[in-house]
């Protein structure tokens, strides 16, 4: 049986994308789809197409937002990112906790696979900085560090703060050139930032 491609152009970025089917691709259409696009195409090992770089998940984009994986907050931060103009301008990695799980001993098994997944965005999207969007009332915080230290308003605070601020640290560690904004939101959306 013979695989065949069905090209279709992404009119935004003038490149093709390949899919494939089993069915036959006749001489003609090979002839076709290699004159549409100048015979400058490449297909590598794994039957994907190429045009000299990388097709899929790749460009120039401003940020990752991190955030936390609460149903309650998913919208709000949305709607925030929207609101700064950053709409179809980021990669976003969701984890519970958002820097508590990326930073607190207790979800130790999670860290690496966050570092790992800021790598690839910095490499795929060429990001400039991190967003890390912790907030209130954050059922991850009391799991790490225990209902004392969310115990009220004040004590939350400095907890996030201090999360916030090991995140800080350890990005500046690993990726020296990105920048990062640090933001505490509350249940109505309202959001604090550390400097």
């Amino acid at each position: 049986m013979n695989k065949a491609f069905t090209f279709t152009q992404n009119i935004q970025s003038n490149r093709y994308i390949a899919t494939c089917c089993d069915t036959s691709l006749s001489a003609q259409s090979r002839r076709s789809f290699l004159q549409a696009v100048g015979g400058s195409v490449l297909f590598t090992s794994v039957g994907m197409l190429a045009t000299g770089s990388a097709v899929a998940a790749s460009g120039n984009y401003e940020a990752m937002v991190l955030s936390c994986i609460d149903p309650r907050f998913q919208d709000l931060v949305n709607k925030q990112q929207a609101s700064e103009g950053m709409s179809g301008k980021y990669s976003a990695f969701t984890i519970a906790g958002a820097s508590i799980g990326v930073v607190a001993p207790a979800f130790k098994e999670w860290h690496k696979t966050f570092w790992e997944n800021l790598g690839a965005s910095v490499q795929l999207h060429n990001i400039k900085k991190v967003v890390v969007v912790n907030h209130r009332d954050c059922g991850a915080a009391k799991i790490a560090y225990g209902d004392a230290k969310v115990a009220n308003a004040a004590v939350e605070t400095v907890t996030h703060k201090e999360a916030l601020m090991e995140f800080r640290k350890q990005l500046k560690e690993k990726h020296p050139n990105l920048g990062v904004e640090l933001r505490l939101m509350s249940l109505d959306g309202k959001i604090e930032q550390f400097a």
